[in-house]
Formats: structure tokens, C-alpha cells, sequence
């Protein structure tokens, strides 16, 4: 059976930051590889299934350099482990004190206390993209200031947030997320990265399952999603948090962060810290 693959080259900047926004938002997630050339930044994605043109039209509505994927051309390429073969030009991440690799990265990550081992096409998060490298950075800077006894990751997809949190600030860590398929791969990753047993993954719609309501209230929560559900969920992630406890939001564009910022000022939080990168914003928020 075939698999379709589409190419485009751009400056670094914008070629990782396009790759991550389709790994992290198309269902089910492309592969991707990426390779420097003369001209600049090759990036191959592999679709399991022809994906539809208006996706393409909806990210590029809402992120503007993703216009470019109006474009592609779709090429049907023989079926053989592209998966694998994506993670060969897939490069490192740091982010704060955290590295975050692919498996074919492992000799590089020796000695490194918070490396996470994570191979992108399967699942969101593989930490090229600002929103999980923004929560990424924002977790290194609250574990230097000490631990917390309980953390939540809603919306884990790949589990790295879960994973970083587990590493260097809880013992206690749930990670939750609709879709089964992303806990089938948090899952498979937090055994790889050795922290089976200090995070549980669960498939859950919001907040209501009973896992999530019976660990609460929670010192840490962290939530890289979208900007609508994240409003809608305001109340409810306040409710579950215990009193003092940090809240760490992603998944906005630079200019969605005051609106989502309000929806939980209005709710108690006050604003620890905020940061941009490649035009997405990561909320670093206290509970009152």
C-alpha cells in the first residue's frame, strides 16, 4: 500500500517550525525528516493517507509562514518504514536542562540527567515545536526552584511533558489524553525513559474521569493544547488544583496568549511568566 510524500524547502527557523506544527496537529500525524541543503532546509513529510487540502488551508489561516503548505505536491511513494527513516535528519532539542532525541541520538544523550528519548511521526510532542519546547523550558525553570508531590499532563500525546515533569520535579505523575493511540505511544515511551511507575497514562475526555478527579488536587498541571479548549477548561483545571500550584499552558499563538491568559486570571491564577517562540506563546500561571 502506498504512502504519500510531500517535500519543501525553507530557512531552518521556519522549515522546524512548520514540521512540528503538522506533526503536533494533523490526525493521524505525518512523518517527517529533515535535511540541510545548499538551498536550505529540506523537510519530507510522509502521510499514511492523502490528507485533505483544507487542513493545509486551516493551518495556514492561523499560522501565516504555514501558507506554503497550500502548495505541496502529493507524490504516492512505495510503502517501507518511513517512519524510521524520518528520524534520520530529526536533530536534538535542548530546552532548559532538558535533551530530547531520537532513538538514533542515544550516544549523545549519555551523562545527561534529562535527556528523553522521543521518536517523532507517531505522537505530538517531540519538542521542535516553540509550544513543547516553550513548556519544556518553562518546567526546567520550576524544577530549580524545587519539586512538586503531584502533576498532571493533560493532552500528553507523546508524553514528554509527563516524562520531564516525572524526571525532574514529581514522583507522582498522571498523563491523560483522548486519543488511545497517543497513550498507546505515552505509554511505550515512558517505559523507554524509565519512569514506569512515577507516570500513569490514561485515555481521557477532559477532566471528569475518575483517575484525574480521585488524584486531584495537583501541585503541577500542565496543558499544551489549543487555544479554545484551554478557555473552555478554565473552571475545571481550577478546581483540580491544589492551592499555590503552577499551571503551565501552550499551544497559542503569540496572538491568542491574552485571551487564554485572562480566562484564568478571572479564575484566581496570576501570571508567573510568559514566553514566545517562533510565534507561539507558552503561560506559566499561579494558583491563588
Amino acid at each position: 500500500m502506498p504512502v504519500y510524500k510531500a517535500e519543501f524547502i525553507e530557512s531552518q527557523a521556519v522549515a522546524e517550525s512548520l514540521a512540528s506544527l503538522m506533526a503536533e496537529t494533523l490526525d493521524p500525524p505525518p512523518a517527517i525528516s529533515m535535511s540541510e541543503t545548499p538551498s536550505g532546509w529540506l523537510v519530507a513529510v510522509y502521510f499514511e493517507e492523502r490528507p485533505d487540502p483544507a487542513i493545509f488551508d486551516a493551518l495556514a489561516e492561523n499560522y501565516p509562514p504555514a501558507a506554503i503548505l497550500r502548495d505541496l505536491t502529493l507524490a504516492a511513494v512505495p510503502d517501507e518504514n518511513w517512519v524510521e527513516k524520518s528520524q534520520q535528519g530529526l536533530q536534538p532539542i535542548e530546552a532548559g536542562r532538558f535533551f530530547i532525541h531520537a532513538s538514533h541520538d542515544r550516544p549523545r544523550a549519555r551523562g545527561r540527567a534529562y535527556a528523553i528519548e522521543i521518536d517523532a511521526g507517531l505522537a505530538f510532542g517531540t519538542a521542535h515545536h516553540g509550544t513543547t519546547r516553550g513548556c519544556l523550558i518553562m518546567l526546567d525553570r520550576l524544577a530549580k526552584r524545587g519539586r512538586a508531590r503531584r502533576a498532571l499532563d493533560l493532552g500528553t500525546g507523546s508524553g514528554v511533558l509527563a516524562i520531564a515533569a516525572a524526571k525532574a520535579l514529581c514522583r507522582d505523575v498522571l498523563a491523560s489524553d483522548i486519543d488511545p493511540i497517543a497513550i498507546s505511544v505515552a505509554s511505550g515511551n515512558i517505559r523507554g525513559n524509565g519512569v514506569l511507575g512515577r507516570v500513569t497514562a490514561i485515555t481521557a475526555a477532559g477532566l471528569q474521569h475518575g483517575r484525574i478527579l480521585g488524584n486531584a488536587p495537583f501541585d503541577l498541571v500542565t496543558a499544551n493544547i489549543l487555544a479554545a479548549p484551554l478557555i473552555t477548561l478554565a473552571l475545571g483545571i481550577r478546581r483540580i488544583m491544589a492551592p499555590r500550584g503552577h499551571l503551565i499552558l501552550s499551544g497559542l499563538l503569540d496572538s491568542q496568549a491574552r485571551e487564554v491568559g485572562a480566562a484564568y486570571l478571572a479564575q484566581g491564577f496570576s501570571l508567573v511568566s510568559r514566553l514566545s517562540l517562533d510565534g507561539w506563546t507558552t503561560l506559566c500561571l499561579r494558583g491563588g
